[in-house]
């Protein structure tokens, strides 16, 4: 672990390492609590280095035994070790084989990361900086290498002993009760790809063969007696490959491909080579215990890491600082690939729904920073939204500028040019120039400027000229360390809706260039006029969201609502919808009601009942902007209470106006048979009911919280049930104790159910809550060592209850220091993830923005020492 008063560690300083590691041999004698591990790393000089340079390897809490090189162990004056280092002072061979033994405690590693035992299993997690905690090394993305790796373990208690690549001998160790395993992977790649399993586990296989013919083994390894529940998680792998092999072009490179699902992990997976490794939420499933957010989330993930193999395995990044060059292109393809298996629309509002909860926020406050940074002290703090939410919306861009044929020529450059390269955003948008001619130098700007732009559109229409113009201007806000931002090149999706609901034709365009049903802004102002336009349209911009801004428009609540009947785009259809719905809840928390309001709740009646639209579209479409959106529309001076009210008073006003139509259609997609199907039509089904159970009970009918009992009895599958459990605890409905006794009896041996339980009562409006968070972290199936069930309590309430954390005693404040501090000696990553709660203070009304600070000062002035995860994020919140 880093120093906490460490230099940042700046982009601007990179070099290469002076020895180059060609191919590193593993040999492990696993133990709980004593582990040996034997490192060979081949190595030479890199060209222009001069000989006797030192070496110097990274560690982490290491324990060294000795070190060697060439087979002859070094003299003390040779070579200098610490816990975070080995320097060998002069190494006079070239090449030469320096030897490594080290020394670990997987049982006491709560960090999580490098090698550690989760529930009886060996398993690591090496991306960030894990790898220096189980040998020393260059543990840095741009040295690539060859990996073979041997483990001997007790057969008994380990009998699956996994590694990276293929598996090349197996076998019994004479005389003793140890078996052994040596897997090699011929691929090179980082430390940060390594990995490890032993254990006692169950496994599930199926065979794929690529396009080309190659035969790979699949398998996926659970705990004994879940393997039923992997295999949503099977059929999501094989759909992945296939196509990847389509959409891509890209094989997978082995002969197995290996994941393993644990229940004690930092993050939601990793990509390693040829074995991933899962947090079990996202490889487990079945109808009771997952809800239709899981298997969407287990597709979703399973697909990610799948897609990895190319963005980020075969081709890495040169440094961390590039780290959007995988994360972010890899959630652009896998975001492609659930809306070519799902609704594509659906999944748009999705992923932009997911961005603005959480990367808008990011943006606007302490913690901005951008796509790729040019400093950090920690990288773990730099797993963000940014980085991968931001970075897809980045890639999704140079897809509309390109078009569909420029950006697969690009990427099938990008593939063969740096294949086996440790790569840099410059590489990669030098290879769609090359492909296509096109200078993306202006658009470069979206990945070193931070910030939100603000994107602002006025329009006047001209009838005698017959000419509608659309001035719009762009300005990204300061940020910290950054002031004075330029203008990017930003594609402006467009439609132009005429009086009766369809897109106008125009005859020509001026002011920008305009490529299809896109203008390519890229100057700070912009002034187009369409010539030919005789009547006066509503203009339909940002069409699926093609740019990841905030749009401002001088349309009127009228014309939005227009756009929320007509648009043919269904993203703009969904964002008017939300556009409207937030005017109207803002209005209401300044204690005003806007003479709209009757229309609105109409128009979502006009939906809701209209059988041409999906239906996971309409319950989309029929759904508040949260409370933490309102905050972020709003930006300053923000009160959550009143926020809060407003939401709940207009949830109760549309029920109670639609409660006759609502009623009917509820009845009307009541399911007549009890079977259950995973599929995005039936999803989508369940969540238009859902959706309307949800008003039905807010309306304060007496039926309608009768029908929410019912639902939860009648309920074949967790989506309903959590549905009807979130409704009896957060309205405070009869029988709310009850239900949640019945849930809790029916899932208590299911940890991924049981999650659920915790964060539907952290997530009550109701005033207790907080105590109530507090007497569940004294309930037996609660772990403060376990990152998903401190998520899903305690990360619930600070990041997703606003009115409870946000209370204007600044109670909710004192506790997230509390648990920092507690949390924070054990599991560093963990604190400071939580900590992101605070991102967004600024924000909130001066008596509690005083009380947030007072908290983040808190948290720095203990005198417990600080890691430098969380002590980063504390002191960027208050900068």
């Amino acid at each position: 672990m880093r120093s906490d008063n460490a230099a940042p560690i700046l982009l601007k300083d990179y070099r290469q390492t002076p020895y180059i590691i060609d191919n590193v041999e593993l040999d492990f004698r696993l133990h709980p609590t004593s582990t040996t591990v034997r490192t060979k790393l081949h190595m030479r000089r890199r060209d222009g280095i001069a000989a006797g340079t030192p070496l110097e390897l990274d560690g982490d809490d290491l324990k060294l035994a000795s070190v060697a090189m060439d087979d002859i162990p070094l003299d003390d004056e040779a070579y200098e070790a610490t816990p975070e280092k080995l320097v060998i002072h002069s190494p006079e061979a070239e090449p030469f084989t320096l030897t490594i033994d080290t020394e670990i405690n997987p049982s006491t590693n709560t960090q999580l990361m490098g090698l550690y035992v989760s529930s009886g299993t060996f398993c690591t997690q090496c991306e960030a900086e894990g790898f220096r905690r189980i040998t020393y090394f260059y543990d840095r993305p741009d040295v690539l290498a060859t990996y073979t790796t041997r483990i001997t373990a007790s057969k008994k208690a380990y009998p699956v002993l996994l590694g990276n690549g293929n598996l090349v001998e197996s076998g019994d160790v004479p005389s003793t009760d140890q078996h052994y395993a040596v897997w090699h992977d011929p691929h090179p790649k980082p430390s940060y790809l390594f990995a490890l399993v032993a254990g006692n586990l169950a496994h599930i296989d199926a065979d794929y063969t690529t396009a080309s013919g190659k035969a790979v083994k699949l398998s996926i390894f659970v705990e004994h007696g879940n393997e039923t529940q992997a295999d949503w998680a099977m059929d999501s792998l094989i759909r992945s490959m296939r196509w990847d092999e389509k959409v891509f072009g890209r094989e997978y490179d082995l002969d197995v491909f290996n994941i393993v699902a644990i229940s004690d992990f930092n993050m939601g997976a990793m990509e390693n080579k040829g074995l991933n490794i899962f947090n079990d939420k996202y490889i487990l499933a079945d109808p009771d215990t997952a809800s239709d957010g899981d298997y969407a989330g287990i597709e979703t993930v399973v697909a990610h890491e799948y897609f990895h193999n190319w963005t980020g395995n075969r081709i890495t990044c040169r440094d961390w600082f590039q780290l959007c060059l995988k994360e972010g292109l890899t959630v652009f393809r896998d975001q492609e690939f659930s809306s070519d298996e799902r609704s594509r629309a659906v999944k748009r509002i999705a992923d932009v729904q997911r961005l603005k909860a959480a990367q808008f926020p990011e943006d606007s406050g302490p913690l901005a920073h951008p796509v790729r940074p040019e400093q950090y002290k920690e990288i773990n703090n730099f797993y963000t939204a940014t980085i991968y939410e931001k970075g897809a919306e980045l890639v999704r861009m140079i897809k509309i500028l390109l078009g569909e044929s420029g950006f697969r020529k690009g990427m099938d450059l990008y593939f063969k040019r740096h294949d086996g390269d440790a790569a840099t955003i410059e590489d990669f948008l030098k290879s769609f120039e090359d492909a296509t001619g096109k200078d993306l130098s202006g658009f470069s700007l979206w990945y070193a400027q931070a910030g939100t732009p603000t994107l602002t559109a006025q329009t006047s229409h001209d009838p005698s000229a017959q000419t509608f113009t659309l001035k719009l201007t762009q300005v990204t806000p300061p940020t910290p360390g950054q002031q004075d931002k330029k203008p990017v090149v930003m594609p402006v999706r467009f439609g132009l809706v005429g009086p009766k609901g369809k897109d106008m034709a125009f005859s020509n365009v001026e002011g920008a260039t305009v490529e299809g049903d896109v203008i390519i802004l890229d100057q700070a102002e912009q002034t187009v006029v369409f010539h030919g336009i005789s009547e006066k349209p509503v203009a339909s911009l940002l069409r699926g969201f093609s740019a990841p801004v905030n749009l401002r428009s001088d349309l009127t609540l009228e014309e939005q609502l227009f756009l929320m009947r007509h648009d043919i785009d269904s993203f703009n259809r969904w964002q008017s919808a939300q556009t409207v719905a937030t005017r109207l809840l803002v209005a209401r928390s300044q204690g005003e009601s806007l003479p709209q309001e009757d229309a609105f709740i109409d128009a979502m009646g006009v939906i809701a009942s209209d059988q041409t639209l999906d239906n996971a579209f309409r319950a989309l479409a029929l759904q508040l902007p949260s409370e933490a959106d309102l905050a972020r529309e709003i930006a300053e001076n923000v009160d959550p209470e009143a926020l809060a009210l407003a939401h709940e008073g207009l949830r109760t006003a549309i029920g109670q106006r639609l409660y006759g139509c609502f009623r009917e259609l509820y009845t009307a997609l009541t399911p007549e048979d009890a079977s259950f199907s995973p599929s995005a039509q039936a999803a989508g089904t369940r969540a238009l009911r859902n959706r309307l159970l949800g008003y039905l009970a807010a309306s304060g009918e007496a039926e309608g919280i009768h029908l929410v009992k019912a639902h939860f009895d009648a309920a074949n599958n967790m989506t309903d049930r959590l549905a009807a459990l979130t409704l009896f605890v957060h309205l405070d409905l009869p029988g709310k104790n009850e239900a949640l006794d019945a849930f809790e009896a029916r899932h208590k041996s299911n940890h991924l159910a049981m999650d659920k339980w915790f964060t539907v009562q952290a997530t009550s409006p109701a005033a207790s809550t907080l105590e109530r968070v507090k007497e569940l972290t004294e309930h037996a199936g609660f772990s403060w060592t376990n990152p998903n069930r401190v998520r899903s309590l305690v990360g619930a309430f600070c990041a997703g209850n606003q009115r409870r954390f946000n209370e204007s005693d600044g109670s909710g404040y004192d506790y997230l220091a509390e648990v920092t501090l507690k949390i924070d000696p054990k599991n560093p990553q963990l604190a400071a993830r939580i900590l992101n709660a605070f991102r967004s203070w600024r924000a909130l009304e001066p008596e509690r923005q005083m009380k947030a600070k007072a908290a983040l000062n808190s948290i720095l002035a203990s005198e417990q020492s600080l890691s430098t995860d969380t002590k980063d994020i504390a002191e960027r919140c208050l900068q």
